[in-house]
């Protein structure tokens, strides 16, 4: 019996570490999902206080900021309380449209409305004033790139149709006989407007007035391949990688619908490899984007989307309840765009909502969607 019980002393001392390693792995993965719940949850309060915040000063920031704002807080919630800003947006896009079908026919309109926007573009940083100079160069194209985003947003809205737009198709028409490909492909256009390059190429295919994407994306990965990001300037590289995020965002008709993963591996393996040098040489409104990229290709595992959340919330001032500028600005109507991204990134929803669609009908069918 003593023989017996020797021999199963060490089976007994087995089983009993077995147990406790078991135990001590189960409390290791409890306290993982807390942490993780938890840093969710600080990820969630802070996106929740910057909302909080922009919605208050709403109503006094300049109707720019609130079309901005209302439209992607309607796509991350689906929320009827955004409708009256982009009902508001509406009006005023149809109204300004259809002064620019009236005019189209009007001898020199379209070079005269160019020179209107290279005059008024804005000069204050040594980044404006190189692409004003830019724009002055190519004729037509400030006023041509303006009209194709005006469409498209009226596309996006319901309200590109022959009701609410009589002669629309004019507009096309006019669209149509730009060489916007020229533009497009120019290499020192795209050193310096690489974001903007990638927006007007999909507004032009979603238009149906040409597709360029697969040439601008081309001409985008010859003129920025990786080997190059070391010899990029600070500048030259946050155009690369802003211009990365718009194939993705400009993609999804910015944040109506997700992309394939597949289609912009690229992009996301570059982010993936970059991710030390993006979070140290991009800025907020940047590297958000870079966030915004994965989650809309469905990777919001991916350990870079925690990486950037969790920078973003550092970099959140809980004084101003708001992300401030690279240079410590808290101004709300100059940093919408960073924290209505940073709101979209920290508190990402289950599901897109198009549009919104503003005509009755389109809204109607819209909300039976739902």
């Amino acid at each position: 019996m003593a023989l017996m019980d020797r021999n199963r002393t060490p089976a007994v001392l087995v089983t009993w570490l077995i147990v406790v390693l078991l135990s001590l792995a189960g409390c290791a993965v409890q306290q993982r999902d807390f942490e993780q719940r938890a840093q969710e949850l600080d990820h969630a309060a802070v996106a929740e206080a910057i909302r909080e915040r922009y919605e208050t000063a709403l109503p006094d920031l300049p109707r720019g900021k609130q079309r901005h704002y209302a439209q992607r807080l309607y796509r991350i919630t689906g929320d009827a309380r955004y409708l009256p800003l982009n009902r508001d947006y509406g009006q005023r896009l149809v109204a300004r449209i259809r002064e620019e079908i009236d005019a189209l026919g009007t001898p020199g309109h379209a070079e005269r409305r160019a020179r209107e926007k290279v005059a008024a573009y804005p000069a204050r940083t040594e980044k404006q004033r190189r692409r004003k100079r830019m724009l002055a160069e190519w004729g037509e194209i400030a006023y041509a790139k303006r009209l194709a985003f005006d469409l498209t947003q009226a596309k996006y809205h319901g309200l590109l149709n022959a009701a609410d737009l009589p002669g629309y198709h004019q507009a096309l028409d006019y669209l149509a006989s730009v060489d916007f490909r020229t533009f497009l492909l120019d290499p020192d256009v795209m050193a310096i407007y690489a974001a903007q390059v990638a927006n007007l190429a999909y507004y032009l295919e979603d238009l149906d007035v040409t597709d360029l994407r697969e040439e601008v994306i081309t001409a985008f990965r010859h003129q920025y391949p990786p080997w190059r990001d070391a010899r990029l300037s600070t500048a030259e590289y946050r155009n690369k990688i802003y211009g990365m995020t718009h194939f993705v965002i400009a993609a999804s008709d910015y944040y109506q619908r997700p992309v394939s993963a597949e289609e912009f591996r690229w992009v996301l393996d570059a982010f993936a490899a970059g991710l030390e040098r993006i979070l140290a040489d991009t800025k907020e409104d940047i590297y958000t984007e870079v966030g915004i990229s994965f989650l809309l290709a469905g990777e919001e595992d991916h350990p870079a989307v925690t990486r950037l959340q969790d920078a973003l919330v550092e970099a959140y001032d809980r004084e101003a309840r708001m992300v401030p500028s690279e240079q410590g600005g808290t101004d709300l109507a100059q940093g919408e765009h960073r924290n209505v991204l940073a709101i979209m990134l920290l508190d990402w929803p289950e599901r897109l909502y198009p549009g919104p669609k503003i005509s009755p009908l389109q809204e109607y069918e819209a909300i039976l969607s739902w």
